[in-house]
């Protein structure tokens, strides 16, 4: 009896020390995906995106857009995660760049800004030659960052 008892104690002390060594390992992960990483991921993000706009590839929108997505175009009208993918894939830009980025963490949230230069044909089949400021507010879901919504702004 005394060694079942000896060699539970000894299991669960070496799992204990198992999970804190984890935990130490994710400690030290999360010191290398601290925040300077984490602004250029979401740089790299809104990167493609602007690229996917210029190639009229919405779908790699997809995986990047939250299911509850929303788009506040810079004309007003509001359009959720197919909407802004369909409308991606529709257009036909000349020009789709950004720049001016700001990524300001929350946490497991995060504001990007920047300024968008589009020329070309939108989604709608309407001609663009624009200059807008954006803000996207993103959000860590199950380890990933996701874009839950878009505002756009003419700048003037």
């Amino acid at each position: 009896m005394r060694l079942v008892t000896a060699t539970a104690a000894a299991f669960l002390l070496m799992a204990g020390m198992a999970i804190a060594q984890d935990s130490a390992m994710a400690s030290k992960t999360e010191m290398h995906t601290g925040a300077a990483n984490v602004e250029q991921h979401l740089k790299d993000m809104e990167h493609r995106w602007a690229k996917a706009s210029l190639t009229s590839d919405g779908e790699t929108l997809a995986p990047m857009l939250a299911e509850d997505f929303i788009n506040l175009d810079s004309d007003g009208t509001m359009h959720n995660k197919a909407e802004t993918i369909a409308r991606t894939s529709k257009a036909k830009f000349e020009v789709s760049e950004i720049a001016d980025l700001r990524v300001d963490q929350h946490g497991d949230s995060a504001i990007v800004t920047g300024t968008w230069t589009g020329k070309g044909v939108d989604g709608m089949g309407r001609p663009i030659d624009a200059r807008e400021r954006w803000a996207d507010t993103w959000v860590k879901h199950n380890g990933k960052w996701v874009c839950v919504a878009s505002a756009s702004a003419p700048m003037k």
